[in-house]
């Protein structure tokens, strides 16, 4: 019994000594070394720095912009509820958009907020025109908290381009990089102010260029970027790594008002021809070929004899144009202009107004399946293109703007299989608004007869002025509905 227990004794006293030797042994083990930051959490770092670097060098030449008009009151102020409240069709900046949906206050003043850049020491600024245009005191902001009533230089409704220039000197300025140059997946950092949210910077990348067929302005070749734009960041500057402009922020896809990652930029290259001719001329000139270009479908390229569908078809010559005197003819498939490839019909609409009138500029067509080069020299476009999309006088006392429907807008509005015009325009306080018509709605009827472009709702229009009234059945995208207006008798 007494070696019985000595034994355990011994065994217990072992187990302890066994114990406190592997605890001072783990007590004097130095700890491991933090493991250092590996290659990728410093390329992070070290970008991060970047972006903060850019922020801090060009966000003094940033600044705010609140620019005030006064509304034409003709109609009186009623309060109705539209029938069409689901905000399908939002992607303008600003106030810009919901000042057109507000019905009629007793102060008929609207203030639109959004940004510019600096681009001379002398207080030139870019924006945007529906930020900017016709306004009568515009009132910028920069970063240090010193406000200067602005002057407009110039606008170009048809980019949605706007100059303005404040009394200053020496101001800090930011520098115009090459638009053209910009690749798809750069890093990008749009700087703006956001909901009033001063200077606010987000980054991305770019997500496409060249978008187009959107329906905000009549020459478009948006950059496309995933960098966060709100409403307010209309008129600031998108910049790449060397913090150089890239382009001008403009405007949002959105169902909610709010941004889900698709903001489109005008190139800056664009924006600098359209500024150059505003500070020098105060108007911009574009040149004028005269014929109606179109997208080559599938299908048709061997019916103009050619092996793939590239070029632009021309739809239609304008008698006695520079087109018509250079000898292009209907039918003819343009593939090359001044050397280079033609893509698309916008994109060429586009390269022909970039150029100067008077300028003489080859082309390379296909006519009847043979190749042919053609010499034209440019007239002047002096008529707005804008204003001959069909707009008459009922329309404008109606307050309202149309266009045709584009296989583009088809597509992203969700009216495929069915034909209309798309409202792209209502003046608050008018008879359009007080009725509830709203943008991006799709007319598909005028006093139930089908309508299929602007033409025929001119024409049915003009007709249903004289009768006083006129029945629209409008389409949202999800139900249609029927809208009746009261119109001014002829």
């Amino acid at each position: 019994m007494l070696n019985t227990t000595l034994t355990k004794r011994k065994t217990l006293s072992s187990h302890l000594v066994i114990s406190t030797f592997l605890v001072l042994l783990f007590l004097m083990t130095p700890a491991p070394a933090p493991a250092k930051d590996s290659e990728s959490i410093n390329a992070l770092r070290q970008m991060g720095k970047a972006f903060a670097e850019i922020a801090e060098r060009t966000s003094p030449a940033v600044v705010g912009i609140e620019a005030e008009k006064v509304i034409s009151q003709d109609y009186p102020q009623m309060r109705q509820e539209s029938p069409f409240d689901d905000d399908f069709f939002e992607f303008f900046f600003g106030p810009r958009f919901h000042q057109r949906r507000q019905r009629p206050r007793s102060k008929p003043r609207q203030t639109a907020k959004g940004s510019g850049f600096i681009i001379s020491s002398e207080g030139y600024i870019l924006t945007n025109n529906h930020i900017v245009g016709e306004a009568e005191k515009i009132t910028v902001k920069l970063k240090d908290g010193k406000e200067f009533e602005a002057k407009i230089i110039g606008t170009d409704p048809e980019s949605d381009v706007a100059v303005i220039k404040i009394d200053a000197k020496d101001l800090t300025y930011l520098e115009l990089a090459d638009s053209d140059a910009l690749e798809v997946g750069e890093w990008v950092l749009a700087i703006g102010n956001p909901f009033g949210l001063s200077h606010t910077v987000t980054a991305g990348i770019v997500s496409a260029k060249g978008r187009s067929n959107v329906g905000l302005a009549l020459y478009e070749d948006f950059i496309q970027t995933d960098a966060a734009i709100n409403p307010g960041n209309s008129g600031g500057p998108l910049l790449n790594l060397d913090g150089k402009v890239v382009g001008i922020s403009t405007a949002i896809f959105s169902r909610s008002g709010g941004n889900v990652g698709i903001g489109l930029v005008i190139p800056i290259n664009m924006a600098k021809n359209i500024y150059e001719q505003l500070v020098d001329e105060g108007k911009v000139v574009r040149g004028f070929l005269g014929v109606l270009p179109q997208d080559l479908k599938p299908g048709m390229a061997e019916h103009f004899g050619l092996e793939e569908n590239k070029g632009v078809l021309i739809g239609e010559v304008t008698e006695d144009s520079a087109a018509d005197k250079a000898g292009l003819q209907q039918g003819d498939v343009i593939i090359e202009f001044n050397g280079k490839e033609v893509e698309n019909a916008n994109s060429f609409r586009r390269r022909v107004a970039m150029v100067k009138p008077n300028t003489k500029v080859e082309m390379v067509v296909i006519r009847d399946g043979k190749q042919k080069t053609v010499t034209v020299k440019l007239a002047e476009r002096t008529e707005s293109l804008r204003d001959s999309l069909e707009k008459s006088e009922t329309m404008e006392e109606l307050g309202l703007s149309v266009e045709n429907l584009t296989e583009n807008l088809q597509e992203r509005l969700g009216f495929e299989g069915i034909s209309g015009v798309v409202v792209t325009g209502v003046e608050s306080g008018s008879i359009a608004a007080s009725a509830g018509i709203r943008p991006g709605l799709l007319i598909q009827q005028v006093n139930r007869k089908n309508i299929k472009n602007t033409k025929d709702f001119d024409k049915a229009m003009k007709k249903a002025c004289k009768e006083g009234s006129v029945l629209l059945l409008v389409y949202n995208g999800r139900f249609s509905q029927y809208v009746l207006l009261k119109l001014p008798k002829k």
